[in-house]
């Protein structure tokens, strides 16, 4: 900590969904790792295989981002899914990223999960227990997931290294967790706002929610979405922002071949 009552981190990670919407691949030469969309809520074969050529050719870490089987709702939909089918939709989309990876030279380094499936296994513990077991099975990955999370803790539990997660883009409620994105301004689209959101988090450990209060947040990673509106500019704007305050750029996870 200085003299300002930062708490300055030695580095950061800056991860982006990615190979989800039209154009979001040039939010790697930006970030340092990449969680690419595969296939049943963004995506397909071809476009994994475009995302990854791309991160490998960059230096861009490689992550799985599994969703619900649910492209109409772009994976933010709950769909009560058993444990069963969520364990074997998410084994099946790990699997063929690290297929395609491997035609690409490179391998998936971690898993982060998507949408409503992210936040289910966040809570249910059925849900990240079997899922951490699953991937300590088939990995095993690094694990991306917010902190004091259930699914971060089952994959500590598991043996599996694991991650802290914020986000830049996104407007937190009082309890740490994040708004609605039915909620006004919770998609925040404004780069200079979330700059400073990456920066409060990345040197102080906290964010401002809307009354103005200070919230407590635990990341080494730090997420910007490919569909956030202007999401190139916006991580440009941060990435410079969290360079000008000293902070280092790295990925969390191995860079892995």
């Amino acid at each position: 900590m200085n003299s300002n009552g930062d708490r300055t981190l030695l580095s950061v990670d800056l991860n982006a969904d990615v190979g989800e919407t039209e154009g979001d691949l040039a939010l790697l030469a930006v970030v340092t790792s990449a969680s690419v969309a595969c296939g049943l809520h963004a995506g397909d074969p071809l476009t994994m295989r475009r995302t990854v050529h791309e991160a490998v050719r960059r230096g861009v870490a490689i992550g799985a981002h599994p969703s619900y089987a649910d492209r109409d709702g772009f994976g933010r939909r709950e769909l009560g899914a058993s444990t069963g089918q969520i364990v074997a939709d998410v084994c099946y989309q790990v699997g063929a990223l690290q297929a395609i990876a491997c035609l690409e030279g490179g391998a998936v380094g971690y898993v982060k999960l998507h949408g409503a499936l992210y936040h289910r296994a966040a809570v249910d513990e059925e849900v990240a227990r079997s899922l951490a077991r699953a991937l300590a099975t088939i990995g095993p990955f690094a694990v991306l997931a917010q902190a004091g999370s259930a699914f971060l803790q089952a994959c500590t539990e598991s043996g599996l290294d694991v991650a802290t997660e914020a986000f830049c883009d996104r407007a937190y409620r009082r309890n740490g967790r994040l708004a609605d994105r039915a909620e006004p301004g919770a998609v925040i689209e404004d780069p200079a706002r979330a700059a400073a959101q990456a920066v409060a988090i990345a040197l102080r450990g906290n964010v401002e929610v809307a009354d103005g209060s200070a919230v407590a947040i635990e990341a080494t990673s730090l997420c910007l979405h490919g569909d956030t509106p202007g999401a190139l500019e916006l991580a440009r704007q941060v990435r410079a922002a969290l360079e000008r305050a000293g902070v280092r750029i790295a990925p969390f996870a191995v860079l892995r071949r």
